[in-house]
């Protein structure tokens, strides 16, 4: 069964990240994705850097999956501190 953390690990190893935090119950996760790459991009675009990271995971194990993806500045000025 696929876990949050596995996810998280798997989002780690390809994205430059400040911080990641997924959530699930081994069908359906959300995660929330700071990474200074997103700077400049849609959110679409966001996302699909995201997806293409995870590659085939997304078609294979990762049934659903949404997302919460913010710059550093985004992320700071939610209130939240960096990981």
């Amino acid at each position: 069964m696929v876990t949050p953390e596995y996810i998280e690990r798997a989002i780690q190893a390809g994205l430059a990240c400040e911080h990641v935090e997924v959530a699930g119950d081994g069908q359906h996760f959300q995660a929330v994705i700071v990474s200074a790459a997103f700077a400049g991009l849609t959110k679409v675009k966001q996302h699909q850097l995201v997806y293409g990271v995870l590659g085939d995971r997304m078609r294979e194990e990762i049934h659903a999956l949404s997302m919460q993806t913010l710059t550093p500045a985004q992320w700071s000025a939610q209130g939240a501190a960096p990981q």
